[in-house]
């Protein structure tokens, strides 16, 4: 079995696709936070 050492794998692709989840669950956030604005709006 090989040794394992903290800190040594190459998590590039990792943080690249956790930016990218946050960066839709952000802009998601955002136009379901608008649309229910503009419902509440229109039906106020």
């Amino acid at each position: 079995m090989a040794d394992h050492k903290h800190g040594e794998m190459d998590i590039s692709v990792q943080e690249k696709t956790f930016a990218g989840f946050m960066n839709w669950v952000t802009k998601g956030s955002i136009v379901i936070i608008v649309a229910l604005i503009l419902l509440a709006m229109i039906n106020g």
